[in-house]
């Protein structure tokens, strides 16, 4: 999410394929119906429209080449979110809402200490610092924060 001085939201969606960027599937969101400066509810409007999408498009016939029609035509294999339980929370109530909890997997990632969270859990996951599995969260949350601010 970013905003300058609590107006004009936007949140951004990110996309890497085989830890590589696939900036064609890069989104950006203004954030409509949030007024002032509410991350969780600027972030629910975001997953909710984003994976709203993907419900509509899913089930649309494949052409001839193997396409979908729909840029959101495929669930993510992982939606990471920014921040911490919080976070991590409003994405697990977007999933559970629209039904998709068997089918994407959430967590989060909590920048203060670079803590992942996932759904269900209260606990974060032991990450090793430094290893190639956090750098290549941080590089999708960083991603994303660059792409929104760049709006």
């Amino acid at each position: 999410m970013a905003h300058m001085q609590g107006t004009d939201y936007v949140g951004s969606v990110v996309v890497l394929e085989d830890g590589l960027p696939n900036k064609r599937e890069y989104r950006r969101f203004k954030i409509k119906t949030v007024a002032g400066n509410d991350d969780y509810a600027a972030m629910e409007e975001v997953l909710t429209r984003r994976l709203t999408a993907y419900l509509e498009q899913r089930d649309q016939p494949v052409n001839e080449r193997g396409d979908r029609p729909g840029k959101f035509a495929y669930p993510p294999q992982l939606l990471l979110v920014d921040g911490g339980k919080g976070q991590l929370a409003v994405a697990d109530r977007v999933v559970r809402a629209l039904g998709l909890e068997d089918e994407i997997p959430i967590a989060s990632l909590a920048k203060r200490f670079e803590e992942v969270y996932v759904a269900g859990s209260s606990q974060p996951v032991n990450v090793t610092r430094g290893s190639e599995a956090l750098f290549m969260l941080q590089r999708i949350r960083d991603e994303a924060h660059r792409f929104a601010n760049s709006f």
